[in-house]
């Protein structure tokens, strides 16, 4: 496992921007960058970004993300980022409060997956199909167009029944699956991610550094299954860390087995 070299942060956002506003972006609220995206126009794509905080490599691809959340920048689509924090990095100095086991597990499968020679951060992974270093801002952006033209499934996120105090409602169309899927099912999954946390980082390759990273994954399980012949709709209980402080974002995902291709997405605030 390893962390690429990677050019200046100030570079790499500059280069970012100018990329998004020679394609016409128009900036959009971190708020709104969060609200359900099965109800708009715009096609939702997933990204996700698999970082450290023990990593002197990441930071710009942390950077690049929340740039991606915030302006929003690609016409007629909606990206739904995540950050999800490995634990590699934890012994070589700071242990990222953040990191889990079960995030290099999921990145380890799209590793063998994607028949890439090793996991490495910062890596981004756009709708469970395309992989890409997480800095690269030209290749994020064709990636994630390449994505936006598949056909994907509505998921829907409204709260659930009264006095079921910690749980959404969730509901994904019956089948056909889409076109583009040669799956006969797909995996349920919901992730409940912090909008945004700062962390003063006192050791390690990032030491005197004060990090802030955006949908930071605190929890992500698997919920239920479709098939050619069951859609889901279900109230599903959600857990938001006790410790939190933050605002949460819930997000769904459709997704082939075997950590497979993206097939329908919903991202909202908690509580909705």
């Amino acid at each position: 496992m390893k962390a690429m070299k990677l050019t200046t942060i100030s570079a790499l956002l500059a280069g970012w921007v100018a990329l998004a506003l020679a394609m016409g972006a128009r900036p959009c609220d971190a708020q709104t960058a969060a609200t359900p995206v099965a109800t708009t126009e715009r096609a939702p794509v997933l990204v996700e970004l698999f970082t450290s905080e023990g990593c002197s490599s990441c930071p710009p691809a942390d950077e690049m993300l929340q740039k991606m959340d915030k302006l929003q920048p690609i016409p007629n689509v909606r990206i739904v980022v995540l950050s999800e924090h490995v634990d590699y990095f934890d012994h070589i100095g700071w242990k990222d409060p953040f990191s889990s086991h079960a995030y290099t597990d999921r990145q380890e499968k799209y590793a063998e997956r994607m028949k890439v020679e090793s996991p490495y951060t910062p890596q981004m992974i756009v709708d469970g199909e395309f992989q890409l270093n997480g800095t690269d801002a030209k290749t994020a952006v064709q990636d994630i167009q390449k994505a936006a033209a598949s056909e994907k499934i509505s998921v829907k996120l409204t709260p659930a029944h009264a006095n079921q105090k910690g749980k959404i409602s969730i509901n994904v169309q019956t089948p056909p699956l889409p076109g583009s899927s040669s799956a006969s099912s797909a995996d349920i999954l919901i992730a409940v991610a912090d909008d945004t946390d700062v962390t003063n980082v006192p050791s390690g390759e990032n030491s005197g550094k004060t990090l802030t990273n955006v949908a930071v994954v605190r929890e992500l399980k698997q919920v239920g299954k479709i098939d050619k012949t069951n859609g889901f709709s279900q109230d599903v209980e959600t857990s938001i860390p006790a410790s939190s402080t933050n605002k949460s974002r819930v997000i769904v995902i459709v997704q082939e087995p075997r950590q497979g291709k993206l097939l329908g997405i919903a991202s909202a605030q908690y509580p909705i």
